[in-house]
């Protein structure tokens, strides 16, 4: 159905067709817009805020067909004390999220993956691609088991929350996915990296990926410890190379 006009909700998504997608048993809400070849696009924590929606438009304007599933939160709300916490906890303990666990992969994964092959039969093209952010970020480089995502890009991976020296450095995979995606990898899959050099949340995550992924991981790093790249604290730099990088891969 098209998105009507309902308050904060029906202002920001105006225009965005939404529906469901359900897969082995777990159903969320889906927003999608636009043409071209496709791309997941995930919010962040607190939720698919006004920013998140309005770099998905962008994504939309620069030719993309950009699916937007909604997780958590209540969309088009603006980030605040209140939802932050709520999301906060709700990944903490959501046995979909795994925030707090080493070596493991997140079960909503598997859906977004599944979400991403569907996306793919209906646009066609070599692939789509995923971009995580935040609490999200690691969750495209997760999705990279099902071979139709070809463009991974992870803003500011901060799960599993880096607690613990262990956590800071942790992918966010298990054994098993950390060696599908390597070797996807090593085939010349490449992933793309985005944070700012201070930002405490993305712990050890990128010195990771450098020893894990080599040269087919690109990291585009901006002075300073703010958070979101793409969105609140957006960077135009990183913006570009974002489009860049989809261009480069999708077309």
């Amino acid at each position: 159905m098209e998105i009507g006009c309902h308050a904060s909700v029906m202002g920001a998504l105006h225009g965005w067709h939404r529906d469901s997608f359900t897969h082995d048993g777990i159903t969320h809400d889906t927003y999608r817009r636009g043409a071209g070849p496709g791309v997941v696009l995930i919010h962040e924590i607190p939720g698919m805020t006004p920013e998140a929606i309005a770099f998905g438009q962008e994504l939309v304007d620069h030719g993309f067909t950009v699916v937007m599933p909604h997780l958590f939160g209540e969309p088009g709300e603006p980030m605040g004390v209140r939802n932050t916490v709520s999301s906060f906890v709700r990944g903490c303990v959501s046995r979909e999220f795994t925030a707090l666990a080493l070596r493991r992969t997140a079960p909503v994964t598997r859906w977004l993956a599944a979400l991403a092959g569907d996306l793919h039969a209906s646009v066609g093209g070599p692939g789509v691609g995923a971009i995580g952010m935040c609490f999200t970020g690691g969750f495209a480089l997760a999705m990279m088991v099902d071979e139709s995502v070809v463009a991974p890009v992870l803003a500011q991976p901060s799960a599993p929350f880096p607690f613990t020296p262990a956590r800071s450095r942790d992918l966010g995979l298990s054994p098993a996915d950390h060696d599908v995606v390597v070797d996807r990898v090593n085939a010349g899959c490449p992933v793309l990296g985005l944070r700012f050099e201070d930002d405490p949340a993305v712990g050890r995550r990128f010195q990771t990926l450098r020893d894990e992924l080599g040269e087919n991981f690109t990291a585009v790093q901006f002075p300073g410890r703010k958070h979101s790249t793409l969105t609140l604290h957006r960077q135009e730099r990183g913006v570009q190379a974002v489009l860049a990088f989809l261009d480069d891969r999708l077309r």
